[in-house]
């Protein structure tokens, strides 16, 4: 499908699908990611959900908020540096406008019984999307059939959810976990 369209036609899509993301997405990157994979995976066909957990994973990974890097990611993936810039632009743009107008508004909106429980209701929403996020994330990561994988995963729920242990450092020792496991495998390939 990427083939039959110009590349402004690109830019444009990619840009008015992030920006609408981002302008409509309430609870963090979690929430966006799941939400452009349905966009960019099952919508437009633009990716494969494979690839579309690929850039999760390091979206999720990098230093910074996952939004932004997802949409770096993907930009580039769609078209070069052009693409990365349009699409950080297109999920920048919303929380700059919302942050900036809340800013302005501060004192109003600190104190607005009807705003704090719109705020409430968007938590439980939002918490529905994370779980959602969660269940598809494990179930993809199930298929491998993977020991090593799913191991991990339980592994790494257990460490945050019982010892309370921290992401950064669940994430950091699946990293080098992955890339043993890499190194491992391409060694065990390349015997054969």
């Amino acid at each position: 499908m990427k083939g039959k369209e110009s590349k402004a036609q690109i830019l444009w899509k990619l840009f008015k699908a992030t920006f609408m993301l981002s302008a409509f997405t309430f609870g963090g990157g979690f929430v966006i990611v799941s939400l452009m994979k349905k966009k960019f995976v099952e919508e437009l066909k633009w990716l494969e959900e494979e690839e579309m957990l690929d850039i999760s994973a390091i979206a999720q990974s990098s230093p910074g908020p996952i939004p932004i890097n997802a949409s770096v990611i993907l930009g580039y993936r769609m078209a070069g540096i052009v693409g990365s810039l349009v699409a950080i632009l297109g999920t920048a743009i919303p929380p700059m406008i919302v942050i900036s107008v809340i800013a302005y508004f501060y004192e109003e909106f600190r104190n607005n019984p009807v705003i704090n429980i719109a705020l409430q209701v968007m938590r439980a929403g939002v918490a529905a999307v994370i779980f959602d996020v969660v269940l598809n994330l494990a179930k993809n990561v199930c298929k491998t059939k993977r020991i090593l994988y799913i191991g991990l995963m339980v592994c790494g729920f257990i460490a945050t959810a019982v010892f309370d242990i921290s992401a950064m450092i669940v994430i950091l020792c699946c990293l080098i976990i992955g890339i043993i496991d890499l190194i491992i495998d391409t060694k065990t390939k390349g015997r054969e």
